[in-house]
């Protein structure tokens, strides 16, 4: 049989165990100096767990352009997942009523609301976006991460909310509590008046929430919340946190 030829625009793509029908596909949209490579772990695991994940360059703005379908990224449901400037990349994706998406996870929204973060120094902008002492030694090696990215305009940050307002898909919301480039107030004053996005907020979690220490339970939300879809984006939630444990700080 003749191998399935990759789409132009995918940089990166995990899939899952030979065998085992995709249950879905994730379309990652990195951030502010990241690369595809930066969300292996990620890719690894929800591979795993029988979802198909690709990537494209820097949220579409680098060599690679965002497709203008998800038909053939892979089988449905099909979503975006956007991290940081990669969040509003989706976001403005979802309201251009992208064919074939059918769900938005937004990580580490910023929002606009004043000046970048100082980041004066690699650690210090390591401190800024993780505390996971496997991901910190990840970055320093990473020859193609681009340091001090952190520390420049999101750009399209000041008009999240109005697009918003035209993303019909269901919306998952993860943000850390100790985001100090994106504070929670400010991503909590955004979301507020979009009662159909769902935020789940990680305890102790720094602005890469995603490749923080708590990076296995938002990687759990990301799942619970694709099996959802798989079922039904209008039954009621597979799991309910009826304390508050399922957005706790579990590693």
């Amino acid at each position: 049989m003749t191998p399935e030829p990759a789409p132009r625009f995918w940089d990166h793509r995990w899939n899952p165990p030979p065998g085992t029908a995709p249950r879905g596909t994730v379309v990652v949209l990195p951030g502010r100096g990241e690369h595809p490579g930066v969300y292996e772990r990620l890719g690894r695991r929800l591979a795993f767990d029988g979802y198909r994940v690709v990537a494209v360059d820097e949220a579409g703005q680098g060599a690679r352009p965002l497709p203008g379908s998800l038909n053939d990224a892979g089988p449905g449901p099909r979503v975006l997942l956007g991290a940081d400037t990669g969040a509003q990349r989706a976001i403005t994706l979802a309201a251009q009523s992208t064919p074939g998406l059918d769900g938005l996870i937004l990580v580490g929204l910023p929002t606009g609301t004043g000046a970048p973060p100082p980041v004066e120094g690699w650690e210090a902008e390591l401190d800024l976006r993780t505390g996971c002492p496997h991901h910190r030694r990840h970055l320093t090696l990473d020859r193609r991460f681009r340091r001090g990215a952190l520390g420049t305009s999101p750009g399209e940050a000041t008009a999240p909310a109005p697009a918003l307002d035209r993303v019909s898909v269901p919306v998952l919301a993860l943000h850390g509590t100790h985001d100090r480039v994106s504070p929670l107030a400010e991503v909590r004053r955004v979301y507020s008046g979009f009662p159909d996005v769902h935020l789940v907020t990680l305890a102790g979690t720094r602005h890469d929430a995603l490749n923080d220490l708590t990076h296995r339970t938002a990687a759990a939300m990301v799942v619970l919340f694709l099996e959802q879809l798989r079922l039904s984006p209008d039954l009621p939630a597979i799991a309910v946190a009826d304390s508050g444990y399922l957005t706790g700080g579990v590693h």
